[in-house]
C-alpha cells in the first residue's frame, strides 16, 4: 500500500528526526489497511441482508435484532476492550480483534446451514465484540505517533482509512453475489451470500500477519526519542499505566459524558445509513445491487463524501478553531437536519442519490471528529484507548436503539418515516456540542 503520511507542517514541530515520517507513513499505512479490513468484516452484513432475509423468511424487525445485538456487544466490547487497550498496547489490541472476527465471519458464513435468528444474532453479536479491538487499538498507536495540535487531521485520515474499508465492500462483496469476471480471463459465477462472509476473513487475515511483522506500538520501539517534546502528552514515554488511575480519569469528566451522548446520535443515524441504504434501494426503488447505476453511484461515492467530511472537519477545527471540536460539530449537526428534513420531501430516485451523498458528508464528519480526536483530547497517549472507548460505545448504543426502532418503523409504517426517523438524533447532538461550544479544553477542569 505504501507509505500515508498526513499533511502536517502547519500542525507539527519543523524538525522531526530523520527517517521519522517515513516510518510513521509505513505504521500508519498498515495499521490503517488493518482497520479498513475490519470494516470488510463488518459492512458484509448490510449487502448480505436483504438476501439472508428472503431466503430465511425474515422480517425487518428480525433483521434490526441481528445488528442491534450487534451493536450493543460492540458498544460494550469499547468500554472492556478500550480499558484493556490502555493496558497491553494497541498492537496486540488489533491482533485479537482480527483473529476473533475471522473465526465468527467464517462461522457466520456456515451458520447458514443451519438459517436460525438466535444464531445468526449470537454470532453477530460476537462479531460485534471482537470488533471492538479495533478502534482503541487503532487511536492508541497513532496517539504515539502524532502531535496534539495534529490529531484533528489525523482523525479525518481515520476516517478515511474506515471509508476505505466501505468502498472495499461496494467494490467487492456485489460482485461476489452476482458474479463477475476477474482479469477479462476467468469467470466467477454468481455466489451464496456466505461467500461475503468468507473472502473478508480471509483478507483480514494476510493483512493482520502485515500487521504483527511490520507495526509499533511507539515511535521510542523505532528508536525515536523526544519528538514532541514539550507536549504533556508525550512527556512520559511509556504509554501504559495502571487501569484503575485510567477509568478514574476519564470517567470522571463531564466533557467524555456529553460527547458520548451526542456521539449516541451520531451513530444512530450514520447506521440507519449505513447498514439499510442497500434494502431502501432494493426494496423502494426496486434496484440491483451489481448493474444499477443509481446504487453504484452511492455506494462508490458514499465513502469518498464521508472521507472528504472526515478530513475537512478535522482540518478546519485544527486550523480555524484551534483544535476545538464543539463548535464545528454542533454547526454540521444543524447542516444535518436540515438536510434529513428536506430528504423527507423526495421521491425519485436519482434525487435520493444525492441525499443519500450529503447525509454521509455530515455524519461521517461529526463521526471523526467526537470519536478519534476528541478522544485523544481528552485521553492523551496513556488513557486515549478508554475515552475513546467510553465515547465510541455511545456511538453504538445510540446505533443499536436507533435501528431497532427503525425496524419497527419500516415493518409497521413503512419506507416513507425512513427519513424522517432520524431528525430527533440530529436536534439533540447539535445541541448537546452547542453546549459546550465556547471550552478550550476537554479535559477535566480545565476551561481555557
Amino acid at each position: 500500500m505504501g507509505t500515508v503520511e498526513v499533511p502536517s507542517r502547519a500542525s507539527e514541530p519543523p524538525q522531526l528526526p530523520p527517517g521519522f515520517r517515513p516510518r510513521r507513513g509505513l505504521n500508519w499505512a498498515v495499521v490503517g489497511l488493518m482497520y479498513t479490513s475490519y470494516y470488510l468484516c463488518r459492512y458484509n452484513f448490510s449487502y448480505a441482508n436483504k438476501a439472508i432475509a428472503d431466503e430465511f423468511h425474515f422480517n425487518y424487525g428480525q433483521m434490526s435484532t441481528i445488528l442491534s445485538w450487534n451493536f450493543v456487544a460492540y458498544g460494550c466490547g469499547q468500554i472492556v476492550n478500550g480499558l484493556l487497550t490502555d493496558r497491553i498496547g494497541g498492537k496486540r489490541a488489533m491482533l485479537i480483534g482480527a483473529t476473533g472476527t475471522v473465526v465468527v465471519n467464517l462461522l457466520f458464513g456456515a451458520a447458514s446451514f443451519w438459517g436460525l435468528l438466535s444464531l445468526f444474532t449470537l454470532l453477530w453479536a460476537l462479531n460485534g465484540y471482537v470488533q471492538s479491538f479495533g478502534a482503541p487499538g487503532f487511536i492508541k498507536i497513532n496517539s504515539a505517533w502524532f502531535s496534539e495540535k495534529g490529531r484533528g487531521t489525523f482523525a479525518g485520515i481515520f476516517g478515511f482509512m474506515i471509508n476505505m474499508g466501505r468502498f472495499g465492500a461496494q467494490l467487492l462483496l456485489p460482485s461476489l453475489l452476482a458474479g463477475f469476471v476477474f482479469m477479462g480471463m476467468w469467470h466467477v459465477p454468481p455466489q451464496h451470500w456466505r461467500w461475503l462472509f468468507w473472502i473478508p476473513a480471509g483478507v483480514a487475515t494476510v493483512v493482520a500477519v502485515g500487521l504483527a511483522l511490520v507495526v509499533k506500538d511507539t515511535p521510542e520501539e523505532c528508536g525515536y526519542s523526544g519528538v514532541f517534546a514539550g507536549e504533556a502528552d508525550h512527556a512520559d514515554h511509556d504509554v501504559r499505566t495502571d487501569i484503575w488511575t485510567v477509568f478514574r480519569v476519564v470517567i470522571t469528566n463531564p466533557m467524555v459524558w456529553i460527547m458520548a451522548a451526542a456521539y449516541s446520535c451520531t451513530g444512530a443515524v450514520r447506521q440507519c445509513i449505513d447498514q439499510w441504504f442497500p434494502t431502501y434501494f432494493q426494496v423502494v426503488h426496486h434496484l440491483n445491487m451489481k448493474d444499477s447505476p443509481q446504487f453504484q453511484i452511492v455506494g462508490y461515492f458514499i465513502p469518498f463524501v464521508a472521507s472528504a467530511g472526515s478530513l475537512l472537519s478535522g482540518w478546519v477545527s485544527d486550523r480555524f478553531f484551534q483544535s476545538r471540536r464543539a463548535p464545528v460539530a454542533a454547526a454540521i449537526y444543524c447542516t444535518e437536519v436540515l438536510v434529513i428534513i428536506t430528504a423527507t420531501q423526495i421521491s425519485s430516485v436519482d434525487l435520493a442519490v444525492v441525499f443519500f451523498l450529503l447525509i454521509a458528508f455530515t455524519v461521517n464528519s461529526t463521526h471523526s471528529l467526537l470519536g478519534p480526536a476528541a478522544a485523544m483530547d481528552i485521553g492523551g497517549r496513556k488513557m486515549a484507548a478508554f475515552a475513546s472507548g467510553v465515547i465510541d460505545a455511545f456511538q453504538y448504543f445510540g446505533a443499536a436503539v436507533a435501528t431497532r426502532g427503525l425496524g419497527w418503523v419500516l415493518d409497521h409504517k413503512g419506507w416513507g418515516w425512513y427519513f424522517g426517523y432520524m431528525i430527533p438524533f440530529g436536534v439533540v447532538g447539535g445541541l448537546l456540542m452547542y453546549s459546550i461550544s465556547h471550552r478550550m479544553s476537554l479535559k477535566k477542569g480545565h476551561t481555557h
